[in-house]
This record gives C-alpha cells, structure tokens and sequence, in this order.
C-alpha cells in the first residue's frame, strides 16, 4: 500500500524529538482532564501514605499518551521507571530479571500488554498481589517452586485492545483509565506548547489548521508540525503560516478530516468492492494489503469516531458522509465534480 504516513509514525529521522516534546508532569499533560484529576488524586493519596500507587491499565487508541503518562506517574511518585513491551519478553528470565531488578516503588510500564504469554502472566499475578515470584528450581522430580521476594512496585499496562487481556490479569489492576481522542482546543495547545519547544513560529490560523487534521492525537499532531516546519524552512522563510500549512498537507495527502490515503483506500475498497459493505475485517485487511491488526489499531478507531465507517455484527459498512467526502455517488459510482479537499 505505499508509504504509511503520519498516522503510523515511519519518519524516524526525528524519532530523537520526541522525548524532548513528551510532558513530564500532570500539570504540563494538555486535555484528558478527567483522567488527569483522579490520577492525581491516586498519586497524591499513595505518596501521602508513603505507599506504591495501585497498578494502572490503560487502554485506547495509539498515540493518545499511554507512554507518557506512564512517565508521568513515576515523575509525580519520584521513583524509578522501567519500560518494556510484552513482545520483548519472550521467555520467563526475562520478566523475572526485571522485576527482581526494580527499585521500591518503581513504576513498570509494560505496552502492547494484551500480548503478554499466558507464562508471563501467571508470574505476574502473584508478583502483583504479593510482591514475589515464583521460580523453579531444579528439574523432574526434584524441581521444586520457591518464592522470591521483590519491592513494592507499580505495574501500569499499556493495550490498544483492552477485550484482548485475560480477564484474570486485567482484574488485578486497581486502576482503570480509557484515553479518548483529544479535543480540537487541546490539540491546538499541544501543537502550540510543542511549537515553542521546538522554536517554530506558528500563526493561529496555522495552528487551528494543523489541529484539525491531527486526528485527535498528539502524536500525529507533532509529526504533523515538524513536517510543516520542513515545507516552511524549504518554500517559505521558515514560519510556518496557514497557507504553508495548506500547501504541506496537499504534498503529503492530508485532508481537510485528517484523512491520509490508506484512510481513503479503506473506504474507497469497501465502496467500491462491497457496495458499501459489510465486509469482514480479514477479506477488507486482505483486499487492503494490509494486517488486520494495522487495521483495527490504527485506523478504524479514528474512522468510526468521525463517522466514516460503522462496525456491525455482519462486518464494517462505510457511512452517507464516506460516500460524501470521497465524492462517490449513492450507488457507489465516482462523481468527476467532488471529492475529499486537502
């Protein structure tokens, strides 16, 4: 299908930036308020009694800041903070090596956790309720579990498919947040707050229009904005003004919804091959070329959530408003006089 654009984070010439634009702090964590004030209030309450904050699961789309509020919480505890993904823990030594190594209190981010091997789960269970591990001694007749004790720790886990996480391990997390796609004025904040970090001179009027095509996500949002900063530097004088924007966006197939051409490809294939719909998510991921994991992590969520596309019990059916935007007619034929804008 090409190149994957914004939205799956390929361009890491600059992968180096991100650090440096994540907030270290709840107060510096633009939207998700309500998330933000009951995680305040469970860090305040822990610290006061100089406890471990309970384990946190966190679920939503990518790019919302699962990692970064991750950070966050070990930043507001002061303590350590470890971070892995359940695909790279492949045999038990390597979550035991780990959680025998945390400092006390530490927070142990663990994304992609609806992954973890069902091994590395049930360790994680006793380590989670009773601070020890389980380990096997010796083997055959003689093998022989012991326990090992560890510090107090923090386990927050990170999944884009929180259906997906055994009910036993979800259960032991005493903390639930779902992250939502942001709000065009926080977006805009973000972008704003970014732009400063970065040093970019960025009209209101750019802002606004980089803001509505971010998708509701931070993370595109601040791609979005260094690629702008690259078409400013190159074809303007380096502030980056709305006509800029508008300019950027038509180059890289951006529209005026944040659509990217894989988004459009989507829609296009259901209407065009399915009438419409329903299809069933592994002949549409075929059809696509794509992973039907690629397609329901990082593009269904947005597409439904702008309601382009409906999930029902017989498959996804594309809306009224894809057929609008994509400038298709009602029974499916291209109209030459309309289409989507960048």
């Amino acid at each position: 299908m090409g190149d994957p654009g914004i939205l799956r984070g390929e361009y890491s010439e600059d992968d180096s930036v991100e650090p440096r634009l994540r907030p270290v702090s709840l107060s510096d964590f633009q939207g998700q308020d309500a998330v933000k004030e009951n995680l305040a209030v469970f860090i305040r309450a822990a610290r006061e009694r100089d406890d471990s904050l309970d384990h946190v699961f966190l679920s939503g789309p990518p790019g919302l800041g699962k990692t970064t509020l991750a950070g966050i919480m070990a930043h507001e505890m002061g303590v350590d903070f470890k971070v892995t993904s359940a695909p790279a823990l492949d045999k038990p030594k390597d979550l035991a090596g780990i959680l025998t190594t945390l400092a006390e209190g530490a927070v142990f981010f663990i994304d992609e956790v609806h992954r973890l091997k069902p091994v590395m789960e049930e360790m994680l269970y006793i380590a989670m309720e009773d601070f020890e591990l389980d380990w096997i001694v010796g083997q055959g007749p003689a093998a022989r579990t012991i326990r090992i004790p560890i510090p107090p720790f923090t386990l927050v886990g990170a999944t884009t498919k929180p259906g997906n996480v055994a009910g036993p391990l979800h259960s032991r997390f005493g903390i639930t947040v779902r992250l939502d796609f942001y709000t065009l004025a926080d977006i805009v904040k973000i972008v704003r707050r970014s732009a400063g970090i970065l040093g970019i001179q960025v009209s209101e009027d750019a802002l606004e229009l980089i803001a509505q095509s971010a998708r509701g996500t931070p993370r595109v949002a601040n791609r979005l904005l260094r690629r702008v900063r690259d078409f400013a530097q190159v074809l303007g004088d380096g502030r980056v003004e709305a006509e800029i924007v508008e300019e950027s966006l038509r180059r890289l197939q951006i529209d005026s919804y944040g659509l990217e051409t894989h988004d459009r490809r989507i829609l296009a294939t259901i209407i065009e091959h399915y009438e419409g719909g329903p299809v069933g998510a592994e002949t549409l991921a075929i059809s696509i070329g794509e992973g039907i994991d690629t397609l329901e992590d990082f593009y269904e969520p947005y597409l439904i959530q702008r309601g382009f596309l409906k999930r029902t019990p017989r498959g996804r059916v594309v809306t009224p408003l894809a057929f609008e935007h994509l400038g298709y007619s009602p029974d499916g034929r291209k109209r030459e006089d309309q289409g989507f804008l960048f």
